[in-house]
């Protein structure tokens, strides 16, 4: 089962999946993540996510290429370690910064010039 929370701050919109990002959840994060692909600045969390599969990486490459075609700027923040390996051995990390708090994050999002 997968939860996903979204919340707006001053400075960005956070989009919080809880839950195991697979085959089986991937719709409903996809669906989230187009929902709030017009943001400025948009942090996902990834710290409550146990496992995350090759659809669920999918979807969120889409989600960031979504809001950046629409002007956004995108960081994530992920402080399991498991993912994070997954996260630096695709490339991911390349695509956009992770961090390993939301803290971190935002921190580097609120220093990108907003879309």
């Amino acid at each position: 089962m997968l939860e996903i929370e979204v919340a707006s701050t001053e400075s960005y919109t956070l989009c919080r999946p809880v839950g195991e990002l697979d085959a089986y959840t991937v719709g409903d994060f996809r669906e989230v993540l187009s929902e709030v692909a017009t943001a400025s600045r948009l942090l996902i969390d990834l710290s409550n996510v146990p496992f995350m599969d090759s659809a669920g990486l999918g979807a969120l490459i889409g989600g960031i290429r979504r809001t950046r075609e629409s002007g956004g700027e995108v960081a994530v923040a992920c402080g399991r370690p498991t993912l994070t390996r997954l996260l630096h051995t695709t490339g991911f990390d390349r695509l956009v910064p992770v961090e390993e708090t939301v803290e971190g994050a935002a921190a580097v999002l609120t220093a990108a010039p907003a879309g």
